[in-house]
């Protein structure tokens, strides 16, 4: 997913006051692997813009959050929480992969001279339809997408020992993640509960950026 899927959050968290970045995180999968240090530096960069001695709450949404760990180890800033919002959790030292064995299998039936189509396609209609009702929204978010290689959900992701020594939480929205969201409590982090579909932020922008300043507010 592109960035459009998060301004409107973004908004709702500037009005109320809050600095926001959203780091645009599509030509991560462009050149040849490792791309996760692409992730790593698209942030950083664009952190560029936050003076050094500002603290940061990271918010990692779906497979993101397996980049948050070597995400917070590469800034200069120092980082208060992060906050995982239907998201994929990292190992807590070592490294993570990005897909699991099934889903590779599911993935490499996709891929075209190694390349796979953009994610609202490997889906049924069924499946996109509910989570992005909004016709703008479904059109920006679509167009948006890169198509990327599958090496990239091959990659594996280094885990800094102790990433976790700081204040984390988990924002649930869809069913899909709850299983998630039980394992974020089970390592003692913070949880909130939106109920909506895996884009909950597209269609009730508003209610997520509440839901995500009150628990930054209470790491």
């Amino acid at each position: 997913m592109g960035p459009s899927t998060w301004r409107p959050v973004a908004e709702h968290l500037a009005a109320a006051g809050h600095q926001v970045r959203v780091p645009s995180l599509l030509h991560a999968g462009a050149g040849a692997p490792p791309f996760w240090p692409r992730v790593v530096d698209a942030v950083r960069d664009d952190l560029q813009q936050v003076p050094t001695g500002s603290p940061v709450s990271l918010v990692a949404h779906s497979n993101a959050g397996l980049y948050l760990p070597a995400i917070r180890s590469g800034l200069d800033h120092s980082v208060t929480s992060s906050i995982f919002v239907d998201a994929a959790l990292p190992a807590r030292h070592g490294s993570t992969a990005v897909a699991s064995p099934e889903m590779l299998e599911f993935l490499r039936p996709m891929a075209v001279n190694g390349r796979l189509p953009r994610w609202t396609d490997w889906w049924e209609e069924s499946d996109i339809a509910p989570m992005l009702p909004d016709p703008q929204m479904r059109q920006t978010v679509i167009e948006e997408q890169p198509t990327l290689p599958l090496s990239f959900y091959e990659q594996r992701i280094p885990v800094p020992e102790g990433w976790d020594d700081h204040p984390c939480a988990y924002l649930l929205f869809s069913p899909p993640y709850e299983v998630l969201a039980a394992a974020a409590r089970e390592r003692g982090w913070r949880t909130a509960h939106l109920p909506g579909t895996h884009l909950h932020q597209t269609t009730d922008p508003g209610g997520t950026a509440r839901c995500l300043a009150a628990l930054a507010s209470a790491a």
